[in-house]
């Protein structure tokens, strides 16, 4: 059975910082391409970065470029995500989510799914 568990969000002011992790079990996570997706209230869930399988790309949002960074640890399982210089708008659930094949940036793509952290940003 295949688990993804985000943990890290939390209430934080506008400039601060956070790190999310995601922790996967019951699949070959060094085959897995891992995104980050987020759905704030009344909106659709929307692509923020992804990583492939070793880590040797990855691709940002936009909106995220310059302030998040993907990255995965093989060895553990897990992939992060390093988020600075918040803004209020990055208020949202934020999901892990992991697909095989090519990389991609549309949540349908994905196999695998995590419940979500909450993140909030105070401005």
């Amino acid at each position: 059975q295949v688990q993804l568990v985000e943990s890290g969000g939390g209430l934080v002011q506008a400039g601060g910082s956070l790190r999310l992790s995601c922790a996967a079990s019951g699949l070959t996570f060094s085959s897995a391409n891992m995104g980050w997706f987020r759905q704030a209230p009344g909106k659709e869930r929307e692509f923020v970065a992804t990583i492939t399988s070793r880590g040797s790309n990855t691709y940002n949002a936009d909106s995220v470029k310059g302030r998040f960074t993907i990255s995965r640890d093989n060895g553990k399982n897990t992939v992060y995500l390093q988020m600075n210089s918040l803004k209020h708008e990055d208020t949202a659930i934020y999901y892990c989510a992991a697909k095989f094949g090519t990389p991609s940036y549309g949540p349908r793509e994905y196999d695998y799914w995590g419940q979500g952290t909450q993140v909030t940003v105070s401005s």
